[in-house]
């Protein structure tokens, strides 16, 4: 969408504004997942792993490890690539990567969406069951009558034009004993970043002082077990790499609010540290709304409101 276009007298961020909150994504999310495609001669493998030649051209993506250790501040996500992992098979056979990153709040919502409007009813019927719960019990994950948000004291939609209270982390909907996400996910940004990778020069020298010593320090203050296979280990061959950005999409969050599109790499490339420094992403703070315009529009600034 267009960064001039405005809704409700807010405006929606430019593809810029956007790669600074990608870039400071970046930085604090820990894993993605990368995508490979399986090669189509590969014999070896073929054998070795007992894989199905008809996999030949198909995408294969699994989680990994992100950091972002490198001074040059290009924005290059750090990779410790481990020659045996089937994604870095694959890259060794040449195929191109993506990795994508989605953005996961460190606190819940103070206040959420609303899963459908408030209804007036006569007291002797039962309130109409709103589509989201009337969608989750369909696909067994629960309804109505276990919904959570319907303590509120207003009743299960609360006062007309607001959120519902989040949930307290004890009463989140559950299905067995899995927790679902306490924020609206499609509400938050995430983006995929495609092109290739590149070792590093100098990341296997772990010498004092030296790069692949940075890049170990860096790499393992975000995974403290990944020194266990660092290069030169004796459990698997590893090595420092870069997954070199060519191209970056992004979805900011719903359409409305939020820029979806192509940032170009040349915006991605040129943010600085003191510009994702200086933002917040929803929800790095308490108290914040995922369902407010306001602070969706732009990157919230660190000491900002976060009416997100």
């Amino acid at each position: 969408m267009d960064g001039n276009t405005k809704t409700d007298g807010f405006r929606i961020p430019t593809s810029y504004e956007s790669a600074v909150m990608g870039r400071r994504m970046l930085a604090l999310t820990p894993l993605g997942t990368l995508a490979t495609i399986f090669p189509d001669n590969d014999r070896g493998n073929l054998a070795q792993e007992n894989r199905p030649a008809s996999v030949a051209g198909m995408p294969h993506g699994l989680m990994e490890y992100i950091s972002d250790c490198e001074d040059d501040d290009a924005g290059n996500p750090t990779l410790l690539a481990i020659t045996i992992e089937t994604s870095f098979k694959n890259i060794a056979a040449g195929s191109n990567v993506s990795l994508a990153v989605q953005w996961t709040p460190p606190h819940p919502p103070a206040k959420r969406i609303q899963s459908g409007g408030a209804h007036h009813h006569h007291h002797h019927q039962p309130p109409p069951r709103p589509l989201m719960d009337r969608l989750l019990s369909y696909f067994g994950f629960g309804g109505h009558h276990s919904c959570p948000y319907h303590h509120h004291p207003h009743g299960p939609h609360g006062p007309p034009g607001e959120e519902d209270d989040a949930p307290p982390h004890h009463h989140r909907r559950r299905r067995g004993n899995h927790d679902f996400a306490p924020y609206s996910a499609a509400n938050l940004p995430r983006f995929s970043i495609l092109g290739h990778i590149e070792y590093i020069s100098g990341g296997d020298d772990l010498s004092k002082g030296e790069v692949g010593a940075k890049l170990a320090s860096c790499f393992t203050k975000t995974h403290p077990d990944a020194r266990y296979w660092l290069p030169g280990s004796r459990v698997h061959e590893s090595h420092f790499a870069r997954l070199v950005v060519e191209h970056v999409y992004w979805v900011g969050g719903f359409g409305d609010r939020a820029f979806i599109g192509w940032i170009p790499v040349g915006e991605w490339r040129n943010v600085t540290r003191q510009e994702w420094e200086d933002i917040r992403l929803p929800g790095e703070k308490k108290g914040w709304k995922e369902w407010a315009v306001k602070g969706q529009a732009a990157p919230v600034h660190n000491g900002d409101s976060d009416d997100l």
